[in-house]
């Protein structure tokens, strides 16, 4: 059993503060923290960039017990191309949406009763219409694969994930290390995977003997 957890999910911004304003103001997170630094990241953390640049972690509670996100802002940096990659980002928080509609925040009602909306930089949150729980609200985080059942090999049989869910027709899986946590979904596109220039990267973490027991199989 591999005791993981998932941690945050990192996104490039073109616009720092309107993009920090949805979050707060749109999502009801909070900013836990922020960082400058004055060069690019050796592990390319903020992009094959080599200029000033910011993270600001948000997220509904403590980075300890709650899933976030990473804003990483590149100074200069007004934009990313996006590619098929991110899917979206599902909050249980009827707040969230009642927050949207008030402050004219672009909202689409999908066949599900779901709630779909974009940040600022176009990147897709899907909110469930219902009372945020008193733990995290961040359901689940949907990426793309070209391969799902490789992916599958890699996250649960490399990985150690437990498989939640597993719909054949709509080729799609839900994994992840705790009933309680956020989960990680795998959407088959059926194409090759764009990650083009604003790819993201979801992060998480397992014991160091856990990582090094995997580095030797």
């Amino acid at each position: 059993m591999v005791l993981g957890r998932a941690l945050h999910f990192v996104f490039k911004v073109g616009d720092r503060a309107r993009t920090v304003a949805f979050y707060r103001d749109v999502l009801g997170m909070v900013v836990l923290r922020h960082e400058e630094f004055e060069e690019g990241c050796k592990a390319s953390c903020n992009g094959p960039y080599g200029n000033k640049w910011s993270k600001t972690m948000m997220g509904y509670g403590p980075e300890d017990s709650h899933f976030v996100s990473e804003l990483t802002y590149n100074y200069g940096i007004g934009g990313y191309r996006k590619g098929n990659d991110f899917l979206g980002i599902t909050i249980q928080s009827s707040e969230a949406v009642s927050n949207a509609k008030k402050q004219g925040w672009a909202l689409t009602e999908d066949k599900d009763g779901m709630f779909v909306t974009e940040d600022p930089g176009g990147y897709k949150f899907i909110l469930v219409n219902k009372e945020q729980p008193k733990a995290d609200p961040v359901l689940k985080v949907t990426l793309a694969v070209s391969d799902l059942q490789r992916s599958i090999d890699y996250w649960s049989n490399l990985l150690g994930m437990k498989v939640y869910e597993k719909d054949d027709a709509k080729k799609q899986v839900l994994l992840g290390y705790a009933d309680d946590q956020c989960k990680l979904e795998l959407q088959d596109i059926g194409s090759p995977v764009n990650h083009a220039s604003a790819y993201g990267r979801i992060a998480f973490s397992c014991p160091r003997e856990q990582v090094r027991r995997g580095e030797s199989d």
